[in-house]
């Protein structure tokens, strides 16, 4: 151990040991992890999303995993709701019906899962040290210095709480609720499960390759979650299945309803639509039940540039298990943490820019949170909507708090629907029009999205509007991960053809340089930023001290917009047809922050000429 590290990392999980990683093989800073459990140790959270793997093949990590047997491979979800058969999509489903090639992720035994990442970093030259949890946190003037729980004090540049869901050790704040319900999960793990591609069915798409999906079957008092999973269980390496209730902690109090009760719970289970046929013949590995509850919670910040300090992964936010979503989005949080921190004690940009790099962290991981909780609470809430006798279902909080942050605004508009969600919920459809009018996503995105001005309005660049060149970083980031094929987007042939050989053999795709696919983590990508001169430093450089609204360069197309906008009055129905969807999208958070107004116009011939004049009322 060090006196003094560039980072120090609070949590040996996934978010802290891919960080490492990360770090390790791209810069030769210092980095410490100190875990508070002793590895290997039990997680929930055992079937994941694929924007996970190539942040596990960047970070070397990948092949580690696959070499092992902990996992099996997974493609896609089965989630039924519903007395129809139930919905079901590949990963990056829209694309593989173009190309053919299935993206993938896993299903893993977490205490090995994780025990293998947090042992390649310790290979890649990071300080590991387990059975030590960081108990304090404290700002220095250069720095930061944690205390650990044998009073040992360790000194640092940056500090990173990965830590887990407890209270932040930099915050020091309760956290905030992120979605509307108050769920808790129970589970245990099962020998003797069928697979879930073996369900019979036309809807089955998993069943004539035999690859695995995860199964989510919705009941009357919550939803079950179904993932193979390899353990060893009496020294020998079997398939179990975890088998998990999601509810409401209200619902155990209800006579015959106590699922901590393991008797009640495979009595439950096996009741369920479609998971009984898998679990008629089930035995628990162990009579004692686990729980978590109330998991779906966000840290009101996650950096501070002054006080040195940065939140990954749950540290930050958690969701919902709905979606497998948590260790991807914990992963790619990783690489942007890690860009950030070698971007910023690199010292080759100037303040400003950094501090905008910080910003951009803050806000826009907080916008990921916020737009994909409301599309799981949307979930809910069609959930809610075919089962209307129960319970559970109207326990929850289904209305959104509509008084949301520029952050959200921003995210609902940048941020696409989950594909493959969207997909399942709409019931192969994909159109957001399908989507319940009145569901929490819906209402969120009623309440914040501007009406389109009218073909004869007149945009205006508001006074005192200024734009500047600079950096951002791209978030969420997800490599290898494209827009649906079906979208009006310019992703170029050769990209699709090199995303889509990627996933072929993600380990043997990094080996030989990524195959031309960026990773969006690699670097700060060029953006340009509006600001008011009364809100910003004006001298070159030196970044923004007040809001801003970011365009990012190969989505946004922002100089081509200002340099329209700002020639002078603009007629809305001539430049509408002219504007790309990234374009479109930067013009309404500029109009809604003001930075661009909407007038109304009365628009008169000069006799003999073909110009127009342009009269111009708020």
């Amino acid at each position: 151990m060090r006196d003094h590290y560039d980072v120090i990392i609070a949590g040996g999980g996934p978010a802290g040991s891919t960080l490492a990683a990360l770090l390790a093989r791209t810069s030769d800073l210092k980095v410490a992890i100190f875990e508070k459990d002793e590895f290997p140790r039990e997680h929930i959270g055992e079937s994941f999303a694929h924007p996970l793997i190539p942040v596990l093949a960047e970070s070397g990590a990948l092949a580690k995993v696959l070499a092992s047997n902990c996992w099996v491979k997974k493609f896609g979800g089965i989630y039924s709701w519903a007395r129809q058969g139930p919905s079901r999509a590949f990963f990056d489903h829209a694309n593989w019906a173009v190309d053919g090639v299935h993206r993938w992720a896993l299903h893993v035994n977490r205490s090995e899962f994780d025990q293998i990442l947090l042992e390649h970093a310790r290979d890649l030259g990071v300080d590991v040290t387990t059975g030590m949890a960081v108990t304090d946190f404290a700002a220095a003037a250069n720095g930061c210095q944690v205390t650990l729980a044998d009073g040992t004090a360790v000194s640092g540049a940056y500090f990173v709480d990965a830590s887990g869901r407890q209270q932040s050790l930099v915050t020091k704040k309760p956290r905030e609720w992120l979605s509307g319900y108050r769920n808790i999960a129970i589970w245990q793990h099962y020998l003797g499960g069928l697979p879930a591609q073996g369900l019979d069915g036309d809807w089955n798409i998993f069943r004539e390759k035999n690859l695995s999906p995860i199964g989510c079957f919705a009941f009357p008092d919550g939803w079950c979650w179904y993932i193979p999973v390899p353990r060893i269980v009496n020294g020998e390496r079997v398939l179990t299945h975890s088998i998990g209730i999601v509810t409401s902690p209200e619902v155990l109090k209800e006579p015959g309803k106590d699922f901590t009760d393991s008797e009640v719970f495979l009595r439950t289970v096996r009741g369920v639509p479609r998971l009984a046929d898998l679990v008629a013949e089930v035995t628990p590995i162990s009579d004692q039940m686990m729980t978590v509850t109330n998991y779906s919670r966000v840290n009101e910040r996650f950096a501070d540039l002054d006080r040195h300090w940065i939140l990954i992964g749950d540290a930050s936010y958690f969701v919902d298990p709905l979606f497998s979503s948590g260790v991807a989005f914990a992963a790619n949080q990783a690489a942007s943490a890690a860009l950030l921190l070698r971007t910023t004690l690199r010292a080759e940009l100037s303040p400003g820019l950094v501090r905008d790099l910080w910003q951009d962290y803050d806000h826009e991981w907080h916008g990921m949170a916020e737009v994909f909780a409301l599309s799981i609470d949307q979930w809910y809430h069609m959930i809610g909507a075919d089962n209307p006798g129960s319970a559970y279902w109207h326990r929850r909080n289904s209305s959104p708090h509509l008084d949301m942050p520029d952050r959200s605004f921003d995210a609902l508009l940048n941020t696409a629907f989950t594909p493959d969600l969207l997909l399942i919920m709409t019931r192969g459809t994909g159109r957001m029009s399908d989507l319940a009018i009145d569901g929490p996503y819906q209402q969120a995105r009623a309440h914040v999205m501007l009406t389109e001005p009218e073909p004869d309005a007149v945009l205006v660049a508001a006074p005192g509007v200024r734009m500047r060149a600079g950096v951002a970083l791209d978030v969420p980031g997800f490599k290898a991960v494209l827009p649906p094929a079906d979208l009006e987007l310019d992703t170029p042939a050769a990209v699709r053809a090199a995303v889509a050989e990627y996933w072929t053999d993600p380990v043997a795709a990094e080996a030989n340089g990524g195959l031309g696919v960026p990773s969006p983590t690699a670097s700060p990508v060029p953006c340009h930023r509006f600001e008011f001169d009364s809100d910003a430093l004006v001298d070159s450089g030196s970044g923004a001290t007040g809001f801003s609204v970011r365009g990012v360069d190969s989505h946004d197309g922002a100089p081509q917009l200002w340099e329209i906008l700002s020639r002078g009055p603009v007629v809305y129905g001539e430049l509408g047809s002219r504007l790309a969807p990234g374009q479109r999208v930067l013009l309404q958070r500029l109009i809604k922050a003001g930075m661009v107004t909407v007038k109304t116009a009365a628009r008169q011939t000069t006799p003999g000429t073909e110009a127009a004049e342009v009269t111009l009322a708020d």
